[in-house]
């Protein structure tokens, strides 16, 4: 796992105490204008002159160089891969370092807003009622930092598109700065059945936008039940159509727990006699966390037992050429007829291993475990020989 929240920072000749939005670098050829919003890396005996911020890792080499009066943050060396393009946010307040975008990885997301107006039974993301507008300000500082040949970024939640204009000039500030930049934003769908909103959405929206959007089961109750919302079904369902009518990219999300794994086949059926033209179907282990773990007992399944049940999913979806993939599921726990369909799918800041998998001939394509998945793994964890 990567680290990503630094507590208990050493910050030296600080005097401010606002939140800083700052890009990292190597680089001594920048900008003065870009010196300013950047924070640049001492790694030797020397010091890049012009730069306000410097990040260090080592409190020897602080010891050795002259930084009278230069503002320092020193990190643990579990920080130190830091590099050029890297974003961080740094609470003064608090001495904190928070990750917020790094350049070299494809796990790169942003947590839009707390606030939702689903209870799912399995949420990892517990929602708040909370005033928390000031994330989307924070965001649309940081977009004009990000590199411009990102591949993909996330969105997440809560609900993102609950604030409906706060989100419409987030989307829009990421297609002006990052046009090529793939956005995958996970939502419930249901704001999208106001068809004047999908429409402000489509117009603002990159061309390789694409919008995640659970449905877990075929049966309405059942969806309504997990996600704990009244009619959350045909709204959902309604929003995805106008998505769809508008030319949006869809992707729809199937959280397999023990209340829905016997539906896997009929929920595969449905998509395709109703919903063939979604663009992508993820069918997905449970990361246990938030209310997924208060609720353990209620939801947890070993997926060696419903192995036959997704298999049969899979197989159904892809013979009638929609695209499937399996996300958060470890090989062995799988049948081997959909090996091929298994995604390497979590963020490599919480993807995690269990001792008696280093010797694993395929763990280089095992999508292995959330790190929280670790407190209840399956007992059919066997490496392959």
């Amino acid at each position: 796992m990567i680290p990503l929240n630094a507590s208990n920072v050493i910050f030296q000749n600080f005097n401010q105490n606002e939140n800083l939005i700052l890009k990292v670098t190597k680089s001594s050829f920048l900008p003065t204008k870009i010196k300013k919003s950047s924070i640049s890396i001492i790694n030797s005996s020397n010091i890049i002159d012009g730069f306000e911020f410097y990040l260090c890792f080592d409190k020897k080499i602080l010891n050795n160089i002259n930084l009278k009066n230069k503002k320092i943050i020193l990190l643990e060396d579990k920080f130190s891969y830091l590099d050029e393009g890297d974003i961080i946010r740094i609470n003064l307040m608090d001495k904190r370092v928070k990750v917020l975008f790094r350049k070299k990885s494809k796990n790169n997301s942003f947590l839009v807003t707390e606030k939702c107006n689903h209870y799912c039974l399995m949420c990892s993301q517990p929602p708040k009622n909370i005033n928390d507008e000031w994330i989307f300000e924070e965001i649309n500082k940081i977009i004009p930092l990000i590199d411009k040949k990102t591949e993909v970024i996330g969105l997440t939640g809560g609900e993102p598109t609950l604030q409906k204009q706060s989100f419409l000039k987030l989307i829009k500030n990421f297609s002006n700065f990052l046009p090529e930049t793939k956005i995958h934003i996970l939502s419930h769908g249901k704001t999208f059945q106001d068809i004047k909103f999908a429409r402000e959405f489509s117009d603002f929206s990159n061309y390789n936008t694409v919008i995640g959007i659970p449905l877990y089961s075929d049966i309405s109750n059942i969806h309504n039940y997990i996600v704990q919302c009244e009619n959350a079904f045909d709204e959902t369902i309604r929003g995805i159509i106008n998505l769809k009518k508008l030319g949006q990219i869809v992707e729809l999300r199937f959280v397999i727990h023990q209340l829905n794994f016997d539906r896997l086949e009929k929920f595969a059926e449905f998509v395709v006699r109703n919903l063939c033209f979604v663009d992508h179907v993820a069918l997905m282990g449970l990361e246990l966390m938030g209310f997924a773990r208060a609720n353990i007992d209620d939801l947890w399944i070993d997926p060696f037992l419903y192995k036959d049940n997704l298999s049969a999913a899979v197989n159904t979806l892809s013979l009638n050429g929609i695209n499937v993939s399996i996300f958060n599921h470890q090989l062995c726990t799988l049948n081997s007829d959909v090996y091929e369909f298994a995604v390497k799918s979590i963020s490599d800041w919480k993807n995690d291993f269990l001792p008696n998998c280093s010797n694993c001939k395929k763990k280089l394509e095992c999508g292995g475990f959330f790190s929280s998945q670790l407190l209840r793994p399956s007992e059919h964890i066997k490496p392959f020989q």
